[in-house]
């Protein structure tokens, strides 16, 4: 069973006017401050479901994924911000949020801090990409932050697409991923099928049982287009089982675009 610490929102700082879920910082009783994704952002509660089961298999991965937490939020404190744009997402956000720990001082990822990532962390953290079928962390959207001279990967709600259609799932989900060709760690990167054999292994056992088995119940709520949240919940295991299963083909696309990209 994943131990994740769930804390209680006690002040909205600021917004973090980033892509469309529009997350904010914000502090908690455990005296911390977080990066908050919200339940009532347009994206949605299934977004909160790709950024944790992504980031946990991260974490299982030994990867530097920020400490992720649930952030319980009243509703009440969204009387306390003037813009009503952040008290509307406030007052729809009540209940379990995601959130993650916020690194002060980190700075958005350049080209030129490739010398901060080792080539084998750059192989596994396109391998992670690939089974979760992460569109992002390309150029344009990196997804990363130098903290500490360390490289950290964040915001992995575009992961796990097909969990919006849940159509063809079994054809859908073997597929080996041709947008890994646009990671933004590619040219750095050592062999992805070598990186596979460890993260493969660190996977195994109940590790993605209790990932999928963390899902808030009520995040499972609306459960469409099957009949119940226990069904939606198998769902999410059974795309992993696939994505795992297909990994061999995956691999070898991602170090057919590494080639390419290094030649």
């Amino acid at each position: 069973m994943l131990n994740i610490r769930t804390v209680h929102g006690t002040r909205y700082v600021t917004p973090l006017r980033e892509g469309g879920s529009m997350p904010g910082l914000m502090e908690a009783d455990d005296l911390g401050t977080y990066v908050v994704k919200f339940r009532g952002a347009g994206q949605g509660v299934r977004t909160l479901i790709a950024e944790l089961i992504t980031g946990e298999i991260g974490r299982a991965l030994d990867l530097p994924v920020p400490e992720i937490v649930f952030f319980e939020l009243d509703p009440v404190l969204a009387k306390a911000e003037p813009d009503p744009e952040i008290q509307h997402l406030l007052a729809a956000s009540g209940g379990l949020n995601l959130a993650l720990d916020f690194l002060p001082g980190a700075l958005a990822w350049s080209v030129a801090m490739q010398n901060l990532v080792e080539p084998d962390l750059a192989a596994r953290v396109i391998w992670l990409d690939a089974l979760t079928t992460n569109i992002d962390r390309t150029p344009r959207n990196p997804n990363l932050l130098i903290w500490h001279k360390k490289v950290w990967l964040i915001d992995h709600g575009a992961s796990l697409y097909l969990q919006h259609t849940w159509t063809d799932i079994e054809t859908r989900a073997a597929t080996p991923f041709p947008q890994i060709a646009d990671h933004v760690l590619l040219p750095i990167a050592s062999s992805i099928t070598v990186a596979g054999v460890r993260c493969r292994a660190q996977l195994a056992g109940p590790v993605l049982n209790a990932i999928v088995a963390a899902i808030p119940e009520n995040w499972l709520a609306d459960a469409r287009p099957f009949s119940d949240s226990g069904e939606l919940r198998a769902a999410y295991r059974d795309l992993l089982d696939r994505r795992l299963a297909a990994a061999d083909a995956f691999e070898a696309t991602a170090d057919a675009a590494r080639a390419e990209v290094q030649s």
